[in-house]
């Protein structure tokens, strides 16, 4: 097949509305995923120490608000097994119908449960059940979306393609936050009252305009070519999770590439807001600025990704990180002139170009670190057990390492610089696998199904 090295396709085939209609999915169901998350995470430092752990000292409290958001990413993983099987074996498209509609339910849920001083230890409880639930299902959600635009695109516009599942990420972000706080402008006690219950509410409005679109889309063209080549192979394959397994290396340096961009991540997320919210500024103003800060990530991601098909995604990647472990220092100075604008520009910074740039390329890098037929299995596995380590525990991390004395940041500074020096290392070694290109060709039975 040749390619005009002038305009580049972003698809392969006679036309690009399939494309379209998947990057679309990828899209939407990534930002509904973010959404409910950043909703939980900013709930946890804001509202849920007050509301579901008030027996327990402040500080304390936080701690354990942000426990319950670990607990959503260390079941994670096993969700990247459980869906990864499947999407390997049964479908992607199928797996992401399952995964946002679990998602979908388990956070709308939690706009009806009762409070600690309306049910007493139960309502803890209940909450995280409904956060095992959630995190389980984001185990397969991202993974999932991300290679449904991974797998439809042009091998050289694969970067561009899969940062759509990517780019959700912030506008899930930032919806969450304007709806968040929007409701935080009511008086105080209204707010903890009710008015934090609704944005959780909206998402079950969210995950049916999701649906809708997810159930219109095509598989993968390279899962059906997999599908159709294993069913006529005479030999026994193994599953997908020891595929994954059988080449740890990969495995291993993926997870660790992915510590140093999750803990940006978590930088200007969970414990970013609640420590902008405890320097100066309301907490209304902290999410509305943080909000602004996942726009500038949007731009970002997409402006790294396609750098990252002409140069390649790890000198992109190992800038972002570099970067990373430079702007903390500037990210806290920031912050701590109390003011909106300093809040701002920290915000900025962080998500335009450290997260921008190792998130944009990051869907394309993980999908070319495994065949096809483990593809959903490695790649989710792997994105998951850094969500894990690095979102999942970051805020408990930073938190404690600045709990004895919240004035001196020096201690995050430095165990962000050390996870960057790894992730780094991890980068470099890494090498990609070469990935075929789903050929569209309606006299072949497995390409011309995913068309129909």
């Amino acid at each position: 097949m040749s390619v005009n090295k002038a305009k580049i396709p972003m698809y392969v085939g006679k036309d690009g509305r399939e494309l379209r209609r998947v990057l679309t999915s990828s899209y939407v169901g990534s930002m509904i995923e973010y959404y409910d998350f950043v909703l939980y995470a900013a709930a946890s430092g804001l509202i849920f120490n007050r509301l579901f752990f008030n027996d327990l000292p402040p500080a304390v409290a936080t701690i354990a608000a942000f426990a319950t958001l670990a607990v959503g990413f260390v079941v994670r993983p096993l969700g990247a097994i459980i869906f990864g099987y499947f999407g390997d074996r049964v479908g992607r498209k199928s797996v992401l119908v399952i995964t946002m509609t679990m998602m979908g339910v388990a956070t709308a849920l939690m706009a009806v449960l009762p409070t600690r001083d309306q049910a007493g230890v139960i309502a803890p409880i209940l909450l995280i059940i409904l956060r095992v639930v959630q995190g389980l299902s984001v185990g397969g959600e991202w993974g999932g979306a991300a290679l449904m635009a991974f797998e439809h695109a042009h091998p050289k516009r694969r970067g561009f393609a899969a940062v759509f599942a990517t780019a959700g990420q912030p506008s899930g972000s930032l919806l969450a936050g304007v709806v968040l706080a929007l409701f935080a402008l009511m008086p105080e006690e209204h707010f903890l009252s009710w008015g934090w219950r609704v944005p959780f509410a909206l998402s079950a409005v969210l995950v049916i305009f999701g649906l809708w679109i997810r159930i219109r889309v095509s598989e993968s063209p390279l899962f059906l070519e997999e599908k159709r080549r294993r069913e006529q192979s005479t030999e026994k394959t193994r599953s997908p999770l020891i595929e994954v397994l059988h080449r740890p290396g990969t495995l291993v340096l993926a997870f660790v590439a992915l510590l140093a961009p999750f803990l940006s991540f978590t930088l200007s997320g969970a414990f970013g807001i609640t420590y902008g919210a405890t320097h100066g500024l309301s907490t209304s103003s902290v999410l509305f600025i943080s909000s602004a800060g996942s726009l500038v990530c949007i731009v970002g991601e997409l402006f790294f990704a396609s750098l990252s098909d002409r140069v390649g995604r790890r000198p992109v990647m190992i800038g972002g990180v570099i970067a990373g472990a430079l702007l903390v220092f500037p990210f806290f100075l920031l912050l701590q002139t109390g003011t909106a604008w300093g809040a701002l520009l920290a915000f900025a910074l962080i998500n335009g170009v450290a997260i921008g740039a190792t998130f944009g390329p990051l869907a394309a890098f993980m999908g070319e670190r495994f065949s096809t037929g483990s593809r959903f299995t490695g790649l989710s596995l792997g994105y998951q057990l850094a969500a894990t380590v690095g979102g999942g525990f970051g805020p408990l991390i930073l938190t404690a390492l600045i709990a004895s004395n919240p004035a001196d940041i020096t201690p995050i500074v430095w165990f962000i610089a050390g996870v960057a020096v790894l992730s780094i290392v991890a980068l470099f070694f890494s090498r990609d696998r070469a990935v075929e290109a789903p050929v569209v060709d309606e006299t072949t039975p497995a390409v011309a199904e995913s068309v129909a």
